[in-house]
């Protein structure tokens, strides 16, 4: 099994990393197996140390060797699987992609602290700050720049690694009922949308129903 590819996610409705992850995967038209550990079972944090050096997840397992990184996975699969199709072509519109990857990786802390990813949720409340609402402001000035720019359906009109980042926050303004603008909800549809995406919330409507 040392050559299979292996994802390890968390569970697919609070695992905003893991859809990250899996989305990934899907675009890249790789062929993969997918192994799933419930964080909310007082036994998972022992299953995950048992698979990943840094205790989280999502990992990616491949030729005996770890990724567990969600944007080095995208890069990785990118790279690797999809021949490098999940970028732009054009260098601007690549490095202005890979800006918008960064951002919505190593930032927007009080989107994911108080809006915590509840992707087969709907309709729940959350307190409103000052902090949150600038964050909130931003992703949409990422989304209305780059649709207006590159004419759209996607950040960079075909879908690239920068969309695959926005889906989890397209499912948490869903679950919360953020308002947004009417470019911005064209955006959000499109997603949601998606074979890929609809396939992630109907395994994670299952994944509850099985709870």
């Amino acid at each position: 099994m040392a050559e299979s590819l292996v994802l390890i996610g968390g569970s697919q409705n609070t695992s905003a990393a893991s859809l990250t992850a899996w989305l990934a995967l899907k675009k890249s038209g790789a062929t993969f197996h997918e192994h799933w550990i419930d964080e909310q079972n007082p036994e998972a944090q022992a299953q995950i140390d048992r698979v990943s050096p840094n205790g989280k997840l999502p990992v990616l397992i491949h030729q005996g060797e770890l990724v567990w990184d969600p944007l080095a996975i995208g890069e990785y699969v990118n790279e690797v699987f999809a021949k490098g199709k999940l970028w732009p072509q054009d260098p601007l519109a690549k490095a202005t992609a890979r800006s918008v990857a960064g951002e919505l990786h190593g930032g927007f802390r009080e989107l994911s602290d108080n809006l915590p990813f509840a992707c087969r949720s709907q309709g729940e409340s959350y307190a409103a700050t000052d902090s949150l609402e600038r964050e909130v402001v931003r992703i949409g000035a990422i989304w209305r720049h780059c649709l207006t720019r590159w004419k759209g359906p996607w950040l960079f009109g075909s879908l690239s690694l920068a969309d695959i980042w926005c889906a989890q926050m397209v499912f948490r303004f869903r679950t919360y009922g953020v308002k947004m603008g009417t470019t911005e909800q064209q955006y959000s549809r499109t997603m949601l949308s998606d074979v890929d995406v609809r396939a992630w919330l109907a395994s994670c409507l299952a994944e509850g129903r099985a709870a």
